[in-house]
């Protein structure tokens, strides 16, 4: 089992080609939202093509669940033939129990009373652009940070990053390179 994790790809097209270059073999990828639209306060952003990347993930031959962000407004949804999944989308895959939801409006005490009452093994959020990966009561809290619009400084430069599972471990991995930022086992 291999799963990619994504979040605020925010309609950047060489950041979703850079992602999938690293889910080639992923049997499924987890978005959590921000998937399209592109604020203004990000500013120019070269590769910025919504109706591009709405293509990409429509033809995309991994399957892929999308949590709403904060961002993915309705009229953006009409791109995709995939439906946007409000507020949490939900995947049990062979024996792990994930939810994956933005975190804009999430407390981490919300986020620990609904992973236990799901019984999650791993909550996968999004939103702040930097990546974390945590065990919070039993259950692997996973944020994969963004590809597009990165905010985790690393090695001196802003380090753009996603998340694997696979091999018994939650990772998150430096876009560029694969290279492991930071791990957890999964168990």
């Amino acid at each position: 089992m291999r799963i990619g994790v994504i979040s605020d790809t925010h309609g950047i097209v060489p950041a979703w080609h850079k992602a999938m270059s690293l889910f080639a073999n992923a049997d499924l990828i987890l978005h959590a939202g921000d998937v399209l639209y592109h604020p203004p306060r990000l500013g120019f952003t070269p590769g910025y093509d919504i109706a591009g990347l709405a293509q990409l993930i429509n033809s995309s031959p991994v399957p892929i669940l999308i949590a709403r962000g904060n961002c993915d407004a309705e009229v953006y949804e009409e791109l995709l033939d995939l439906p946007i999944m409000s507020p949490y989308a939900f995947a049990q895959v062979a024996n792990l129990r994930i939810v994956v939801q933005h975190g804009h409006n999430l407390t981490p005490e919300h986020m620990r009373r609904l992973a236990g009452q799901y019984r999650a093994h791993i909550f996968i959020t999004g939103h702040t652009h930097l990546p974390a990966i945590e065990r919070i009561d039993g259950t692997i809290h996973l944020n994969p940070g963004s590809p597009s619009h990165p905010k985790l400084e690393h090695r001196g430069a802003l380090t753009p990053t996603v998340g694997l599972i696979a091999d018994g471990k939650a990772r998150v991995v430096e876009l560029d390179t694969g290279k492991e930022v930071t791990s957890l086992p999964l168990m």
